[in-house]
Parts: C-alpha cells; structure tokens; sequence
C-alpha cells in the first residue's frame, strides 16, 4: 500500500521536473509550478518529510530522498510514456495527451504500464531520442529507444 496519495506524487514528480530545470527548489517554485496555494504546499511537504521522501535543508530548499527520488522517477516514467503513447496512438498532441496522462499516471498498474512499454518497442520508432525532446520521449527516458532521430512533429514540446 502506498504511504501517499495523487497529489504526494504530484508533488514529488513537480520537485524531481523543477530540480532538473533550475537545480534548487523552493516551496513557492513548486507552489507556481502547480497553482496551488503556499500553505497547500507546505502541508504536503511536511506529509512529505514525514514519509522519508523529502528534506529541507536550512536555507529552505527542497531536496528528495532516495526514496523520493525513486518514487517522483517512477511517476514521471509513467507520465511520460502515458503522454507518448497517448500521441502515438491517437494522433492529439502534446498538450491533450500529457493532460490525459496526468489523470491516468497513478491509477494504471504495473501489468499495463508493462504491456504499453511492450507495444511502444514494438510498434514504434523511438524519435524522441534528441536531447531537447528526450525528457518526453519514454523509451529513450527508459534506455529503450530502437533508433536515434527526432521526429519533431510527432513529439511536439511545450
């Protein structure tokens, strides 16, 4: 049983993208990121600490733990193989598919998840690989990417 809910992970997954994008992270960084309130954010950090998936350090910076980082890898794996997949087999874009996938990523169990990683190596090129479009890209995100081109109109970027 997991010892968080949806928006723990939502949480944790904003934190690992805002991490990577600017290195440090504030509360009021993860605050804007999903327009949520500060004391919202502060809640949930202290939820957070409690269940070992975070620290903050002194100066006020957000930094996951091990475990948060395994957990906040996890979710953004599903979101962006949900988004690819999303894209591929439906045609809609960038935009429609991750907002799709964000209400999907934490219901979907393991097997299925499994089953559409399967059907991607397949059934698909893997065009994501370019470093500027990688993140959104599943497969190469994975280490599972078949080729090495980019497909910019397939996998269009915010």
């Amino acid at each position: 049983m997991k010892d968080i809910h949806e928006s723990g992970e939502d949480y944790l997954e904003a934190i690992l993208m805002l991490q990577k994008e600017n290195g440090k992270v504030r509360s009021i960084d993860v605050a804007r990121r999903l327009g949520v309130s500060k004391p919202s954010v502060s809640r949930a950090m202290g939820i957070l600490v409690s269940h070992g998936y975070l620290t903050i350090s002194q100066t006020g910076n957000l930094e996951l733990t091990e475990k948060g980082q395994n957990t906040a890898r996890e979710v953004l794996g599903r979101h962006i193989l949900l988004t690819d997949f999303l894209m591929t087999i439906t045609g809609v874009g960038y935009e429609q598919a991750e907002k799709n996938a964000c209400k999907i990523e934490h219901d979907i169990d393991d097997d299925v998840k499994n089953g559409i990683v399967k059907w991607m190596i397949q059934n698909t090129d893997c065009t994501g690989c370019k470093d500027d479009i990688k993140q959104y890209c599943y497969l190469a995100y994975q280490n599972k990417c078949k080729n090495n081109k980019a497909d910019k109109e397939r996998r269009k970027t915010k």
